[in-house]
Formats: C-alpha cells, structure tokens, sequence
C-alpha cells in the first residue's frame, strides 16, 4: 500500500488584499495552509516582492546600485529603472529624507516626488514615511489623497496616529493601510482591531508587524511571525489574518555586516557580497516565517529571493 499523507489545510485563511490598478496589479495573501506548503493545499496567491526606492537614493555606495540605476536623478527615474528589475512586484517609495531631524524635506516635495512616479509607472505602489509620527501623519494623509485611484498602500498606522492615518488614508481616500507594530503578537491584534474600530474594512489592512535583521534579536521576528499566523490560521482569529509585509531592506543594510569595508574587516569578503547576502537570508527567514511580502533593494536579492519562491511554490 502506498503513502498518503495527511494533508492539513486549516479552516481559518488570511485574507486577500489587492494592490494597485489594471494589468500590474498584484493580490497579497488569500492562503489557509502554513507558508509554503504546497503538500497540504496550493498557495493562492505566491509572496510578492517590492523595490525599496529612496529619496536619499543618490547616497547609496553599493557598486551595484549605482550600476543599475547608473543615469537617474528623480525618483520617477529610479521607479521607471525599478520596474525592469527581474522578480519585481511592487514599488516602496521611501521618504525618509522628509525626517525633521536630518534633511526636513518638505511635505509638498514629497508629495510631487510620489505623484511624479505614479504617473511614471504602473506597479503598484507602497509609501514608506521617515518614522516622526508628526510628519508621517501629514505626509501619509496629502499622498493618499494626491494618489486617490492608484490603490496604494501607506506604511504605517501606529498606536500613536492610527486615527490620523487610518482615517486620512483608509476612510478618506480608499487606499490600503500598514498596521505596525514591533514584534508583539498582542500589539499587532490591539492595532487590527482599533483600525477596524475606525471602520476601516479588514481587507484594508496590510500588518507590519516588525523584522529586523538575521543575527539582530531576529528571533523576536520569528516567534511573532509563527504566533500570528499560527492564531490566523490554527485558531481562525479574524484580527490577525490581515496579511503581512516585511520592509527587509532599511534594516538589513544599516547593520555593520553590509557597511562595514573591506579594509576594517577583511576576513568578512566582499562588502556588497555581504549585503546581498543579509537580504536575501532575512527575507527568506521572513517569507517562511509568514509573511506575505517582502521590501528589497539590491537587484541581485530581489532575483535570488524571486528564485526563492518560485521553487517553493
């Protein structure tokens, strides 16, 4: 007699949230089996991966950053060289120049520089702010209405300002909203359930609910990714099915094992070796923790982790 194994798809699914409009548009979550397990039941929807572009793009030193992106001066130029990288899914704007405590760029730049890439491509688009709640709050609500009709979705909804953003970005104007908190199961539920409090439908709601680098209390990272969707899924929670987005790249290349040179550390090799390296390890860890997406910046991580996937899938 043959083996047959007993197959364990669960009752409870998380949900599927749709980013962006037309051809490019792309749906987040949607599965009722644990990540990656195509034994039990086939993954609805594959994790999708997104290209971190920055303001402060032009002060990157990472060779091949420079190289792929060799020409462009705007974010608009940035998104439109972004879009033709293999294994791209989505675009994150990243603002973190707007930061009243380091470049203070100003909201009305900010908002041109986001409209300008809208009009530039079609991938959908995620706005990452420069965590100073106040300026967040202001940037996130005129983006989301300068944006209304492309479907974004705005990183992050906070404790502090989840009435501000939540109403401006989710009510107000119909986009999606990140739900953030820091590797907490408990916050992340509280979060989810004062966002719908605000009647922000459920499938409006996309969790950040924290990462950090491998090797940085990652394991914090992993035991909260496994207890949400374990609660998702196992026990049906309906305040923690909303899908989760991990923003890999801001962490994985600040840490001293993608910035530190060659000459301060010669037994570690290549500099940017090592970089694309801690991306693609975090991501990885991430993807097969629970989360439905993934932020990257270096080309030859997003390929990797597309290729990733694909195998898993």
């Amino acid at each position: 007699m043959s083996f047959v194994p007993k197959k364990q798809p669960f009752n409870g699914k998380i949900n599927a949230v749709t980013l962006g409009t037309g051809d490019k548009a792309i749906v987040i979550g949607g599965q009722n089996v644990l990540p990656f397990y195509t034994f039990d039941a086939p993954i609805e929807n594959a994790p999708k991966i997104g290209v971190e572009i920055s303001d402060a793009a032009g002060e990157w030193t990472s060779a091949g950053l420079k190289d792929f992106y060799a020409g462009c001066t705007t974010m608009a130029d940035y998104a439109q060289r972004a879009e033709t990288m293999e294994g791209a899914d989505f675009l994150c704007l990243h603002f973190e120049s707007a930061d009243p405590n380091g470049a203070n760029r100003s909201v009305e730049d900010c908002v041109a520089d986001a409209k300008a890439v809208a009009d530039a491509v079609s991938m959908p688009i995620v706005i990452m702010g420069c965590k100073n709640i106040e300026k967040d709050g202001e940037l996130f609500s005129k983006i989301a209405e300068a944006l209304q009709g492309k479907n974004i979705l705005v990183l992050s909804a906070r404790a502090e300002d989840y009435k501000t953003v939540g109403a401006s970005v989710a009510l107000a104007y119909g986009q999606k909203v990140g739900a953030e908190t820091a590797d907490d199961i408990n916050l992340a539920k509280q979060l989810n359930i004062m966002l719908k409090g605000l009647t922000v439908p459920s499938q409006s709601i996309i969790m950040n609910i924290g990462t950090a680098a491998v090797g940085y209390g990652y394991e914090y990272v992993a035991s909260t990714l496994d207890r949400v969707r374990a609660a998702a899924l196992a026990q049906s929670d309906a305040d923690l099915q909303m899908p989760i987005i991990a923003p890999v790249s801001p962490d994985t290349w600040g840490v001293k094992e993608s910035t530190a040179s060659e000459e301060d550390e010669p037994a570690w090799g290549n500099v940017e070796e090592r970089a694309v390296d801690m991306e693609v390890s975090t991501a990885a860890a991430d993807l097969t923790g629970g989360a439905d997406a993934v932020i990257l910046r270096h080309p030859a991580a997003v390929a990797a982790v597309k290729r990733f996937i694909t195998a898993l899938v």
